[in-house]
């Protein structure tokens, strides 16, 4: 199951110069649960946003750059050629960024979203989900508290069959 995994604003901003626009530990928490030990799909302006590659994960970078080759990572020029890539692993995840989210849609079968209650200034969005293509499945709310300046709620959707 193809699943596309992000954080977006209620605006559908996903972050603005290559970063996010907050910061939700607990979101960090769960993408690192649900990611672990999984292949990540990401286009290379997302990758070069770590400051290095995330442990227990297959790394696969989407690039039309030629001679782009970082250290642990299998980089390809298509999405179809990163699914392609793919080896036992039943799981692997779409991590962005927005152009590489866009692509995904039609390809993939569920989408794990941290929707961050509040408009923010961005440079790069989710696409929107589609409400005849996708069914909510799951929605669990979180109050704004100490440790995150926004209240957020985690939304799973699947793809409608």
């Amino acid at each position: 199951m193809l699943t596309m995994i992000a954080a977006a604003a209620e605006n559908n901003a996903l972050g603005k110069d290559n970063d996010l626009a907050w910061h939700l530990p607990d979101d960090f928490k769960r993408f690192k649960k649900l990611t672990s030990g999984h292949h990540i799909i990401m286009g290379r302006k997302t990758f070069e946003s770590f400051p290095k590659p995330l442990p227990n994960r297959t790394h696969i970078v989407i690039t039309r750059k030629k001679d782009y080759n970082p250290d642990g990572c299998i980089v390809v020029n298509s999405l179809e050629e990163a699914i392609s890539k793919i080896e036992n692993d039943e799981t692997p995840f779409i991590i962005g960024g927005g152009e590489i989210y866009k692509l995904s849609m039609a390809t993939a079968d569920a989408i794990e979203l941290t929707r961050v209650h509040g408009t923010f200034d961005a440079d790069t969005f989710f696409p929107e989900i589609n409400e005849k293509e996708w069914t909510l499945v799951n929605s669990e709310f979180h109050e704004k508290d100490e440790k995150h300046n926004f209240a957020f709620t985690y939304e799973t959707y699947h793809r409608k069959k």
